[in-house]
C-alpha cells in the first residue's frame, strides 16, 4: 500500500498522500462503492482518473472511513457523515485528502511550464508583480499560487467565487512552506493559513482558516 506521506497539521487535522502505482483492478479489490460512486467511476474514460478515484477510497480507509461515509452537496463539495471536514484531490500519479474539525481545502498539481500561459486567468495585478521577481522559479511560484487558490475555492465552496478577483495570495518565500491567503467576497473578508510541500515535480497545497482570527 503506497501511502506516500502522512502529515499531522494540528491536533484535529491530518493530510494523507497516496502514490498511485497499482492497477485499477488492484485498487478496486476490497473497496465497496455506493451506487452513485460506482456510476461515477464507470463513466470515467481515463484510466488514471479511475485509479485516482479508487486511491482516494484507500486514503479514506486509512482514516477509518468507507465510501458510504462520504457524500457530496449541490456544489460538488465532499462531506463526511460524522461531521468532520474533508477535501480531496488527485493529479496524475498522486492523490491526497485532508480531514479536520475545521473547514479545509487541498490541491495537488504537477509543476508544468504551461501554467505560465494561463497565469492571467488566476493571478491578480499585485500577485503578478511578485511572480515577476522570481524568473528562475516562475513555474514553482505559479503552481503554489494556483494550488493555494484551488484549495481556498474548495474550502469556501461558494458559487461565483473568482480566483483572480476574490482570492488573494500575498508574497511568500518559495523555500519556506507557509503562505497566507485572503478571500474578499460580497463585502466579507476572511483569512487563511496555507502550507505547501513539493515532491517529485508536484506541489501539494492545503488551507485552513487562520489560527490568528
Amino acid at each position: 500500500m503506497p501511502l506516500y506521506k502522512n502529515i499531522t497539521v494540528d491536533e484535529s487535522t491530518k493530510v494523507l498522500i497516496w502514490k498511485i502505482e497499482e492497477s485499477y483492478e488492484s485498487l478496486s479489490d476490497g473497496i465497496e462503492l455506493t451506487q452513485h460512486c460506482r456510476d461515477r467511476v464507470d463513466s470515467m474514460r481515463s484510466e488514471m482518473h479511475r485509479r485516482g478515484f479508487m486511491s482516494v477510497r484507500h486514503l479514506l480507509a486509512e482514516f477509518g472511513y468507507t465510501d458510504h461515509d462520504l457524500y457530496y452537496d449541490e456544489f460538488g463539495k465532499p462531506h463526511l457523515k460524522d461531521g468532520k471536514q474533508i477535501s480531496i484531490t488527485h493529479s496524475f500519479e498522486f492523490a491526497g485528502i485532508i480531514v479536520s474539525d475545521k473547514p479545509v481545502g487541498i490541491d495537488i498539481e504537477k509543476q508544468r511550464e504551461k501554467i505560465q500561459r494561463i497565469a492571467h486567468k488566476f493571478v491578480g495585478e499585485t500577485e503578478n508583480k511578485f511572480v515577476a521577481q522570481h524568473n528562475e522559479d516562475t513555474t514553482r511560484v505559479l503552481t503554489v499560487i494556483w494550488g493555494a487558490k484551488e484549495s481556498l475555492y474548495k474550502l469556501y465552496a461558494t458559487a461565483g467565487l473568482s480566483f483572480e478577483q476574490h482570492i488573494y495570495i500575498p508574497p511568500f518565500r518559495i523555500h519556506y512552506p507557509f503562505v497566507s491567503g485572503t478571500i474578499n467576497y460580497k463585502s466579507t473578508i476572511s483569512y487563511y493559513d496555507i502550507a505547501f510541500i513539493e515532491f517529485e515535480g508536484f506541489t501539494c497545497v492545503y488551507a485552513l482558516p487562520s489560527s490568528e482570527m
